[in-house]
Order: C-alpha cells, then sequence, then structure tokens
C-alpha cells in the first residue's frame, strides 16, 4: 500500500467517523427533546402516543382527589377549551392549587391515561409558563372565532 492509498483510506475513515458520531448525536437529541402539548392538541391526537410529553394549563377547580394512604393525585388540567385528566404519584410541589398554571412531564400509560413523572408550579402570581399562556391565548382566540362565526351564522 503506497502513501497515497493510505491517506484515502485515512481520510474515509475519518468521514465515516463524523458521520457515524454526528447520525448518533442527532439521534440522542431527537429522544431526549421534550415538546409542550395543550389539552387541546392532546385531546384531537397531536400529543404522541409513546413517547414523554409536557402537558400544561390550569388545574380545574373541584377536581383535586387524592388516594387514601398514599401519595397518588389525580386532577384535570384546563387550557379553557378542553380538559384531561392528569395522574401522578409523589410529592406536589408547594405551590400546586386549584386554578394554578401547572406544567405536567409524563406519557400516556397501557390504560390511555397521562400519567406525570413531574409537576411544576409557577413561582409567583405574576407568573405563568410561556406554554402555558401561549396555549391558553390560542384556546381564547379559537373560543373567540368561534363565537363570531356562531354570531354571524344566526345573522
Amino acid at each position: 500500500m503506497n502513501k497515497r492509498s493510505r491517506r484515502k483510506v485515512l481520510v474515509l475513515a475519518i468521514v465515516f467517523g463524523v458521520a457515524t458520531a454526528s447520525v448518533l448525536g442527532l439521534t440522542a437529541f431527537e429522544e431526549n427533546l421534550l415538546y409542550f402539548y395543550s389539552p387541546t392538541q392532546v385531546k384531537t391526537g397531536e400529543a404522541p402516543q409513546t413517547h414523554t410529553f409536557r402537558v400544561g394549563g390550569l388545574v380545574v377547580d373541584g377536581s383535586v382527589k387524592r388516594a387514601p394512604d398514599s401519595l397518588m393525585v389525580q386532577f384535570d388540567v384546563t387550557d379553557n377549551q378542553e380538559s384531561m385528566t392528569v395522574e401522578y404519584t409523589g410529592i406536589l410541589p408547594d405551590l400546586f392549587r386549584e386554578g394554578q398554571g401547572i406544567v405536567a412531564m409524563g406519557s400516556f400509560n397501557s390504560g390511555g391515561r397521562f400519567v406525570a413523572d413531574e409537576v411544576l408550579a409557577k413561582h409567583d402570581e405574576k407568573y405563568m409558563p410561556p406554554e402555558v399562556a401561549d396555549a391558553l391565548k390560542a384556546a381564547e382566540d379559537a373560543a373567540k372565532s368561534k363565537a363570531g362565526k356562531q354570531q354571524i351564522g344566526n345573522i
């Protein structure tokens, strides 16, 4: 093998190594992305059924149910358009309460129920996670648009 052939093999090996490392890195990155969905998007089937994702909104008043003798809590989250039930086992944040903006990270179990691994609550009265604020605004705009179309149809 002469010098030129060795150089070609070395360049090909480096190119192959960089390509392999890039594919592995991008695959790992994609698997670790956590997308945010509103309850409306979850109800319409936009959320993945097999991957972890985040869902957020306001905790529905009167929906918090705690299991006796365990840390399991079940509550409904709404974006003021649709609601969905979240199941969580663990200690909830101190700021968690009904009417509060929250973000839950989890996935669907085999029964089709959303089971959260982590629940985050906003940290003061003026702050709301941007994803929750955007989802609530989008639901409000959709409701206004729908109401406007109904009024035009009734004229």
